[in-house]
């Protein structure tokens, strides 16, 4: 297996990262998957970009994920109840196609539990398409816990998974 190097991705890469999302969107296409069947939101993905909090992951050198991972906790899913000051958040996770299947996502995800744990956080959360039962199955194998299904009628996402970081002293409930 070769090494994964993982930086802040730079505002001059927004190229590779929307290509990265548009590969991974084209893929779910293929297998018959709505999921993110539009084009990227290349705002947030600045914005991100500029706040240091969107990622590149290299392998010999070459982009081959990408991964937003920070402290919002969308309002919309995340309640007060859920303490939501206790996670960093995981965002538009994709790998291409050229390196899927080497366990890439889940060095990823560990990566990123990995953080979400040095910065004090218990926990990494995401939330999912509802209804990528592939992917909820992907999540959970990764040691993701369904939390729930936020059903909002404007919002395919709504799948919301949480992982414990290794900081379990500090996770209640």
């Amino acid at each position: 297996m070769n090494d994964l190097h993982i930086r802040p991705g730079r505002p001059d890469e927004l190229g590779t990262v929307e290509a990265l999302l548009r590969g991974a969107s084209a893929w779910l296409a293929s297998r018959g998957i709505d999921q993110w069947q539009y084009p990227p939101h290349r705002d947030r993905i600045i914005t991100a970009l500029e706040q240091g909090v969107c990622f590149l992951a290299f392998e010999n050198g070459e982009p081959i994920a990408t991964v937003q991972v920070d402290d919002f906790a969308d309002p919309e899913f995340w309640t007060p109840d859920d303490d939501p000051d206790a996670a960093l958040y995981m965002h538009r996770m994709a790998v291409s196609r050229s390196a899927a299947g080497g366990g890439v996502g889940a060095r990823i995800l560990d990566w990123a539990a990995d953080r979400a744990g040095a910065q004090g956080k218990p926990w990494l959360r995401l939330d999912a398409w509802k209804d990528n039962e592939g992917l909820h199955r992907y999540y959970k194998a990764a040691d993701f816990t369904l939390v729930r299904i936020v059903d909002l009628p404007h919002r395919r996402s709504g799948a919301l998974f949480q992982r414990a970081t290794g900081r379990v002293s500090d996770v209640s409930g």
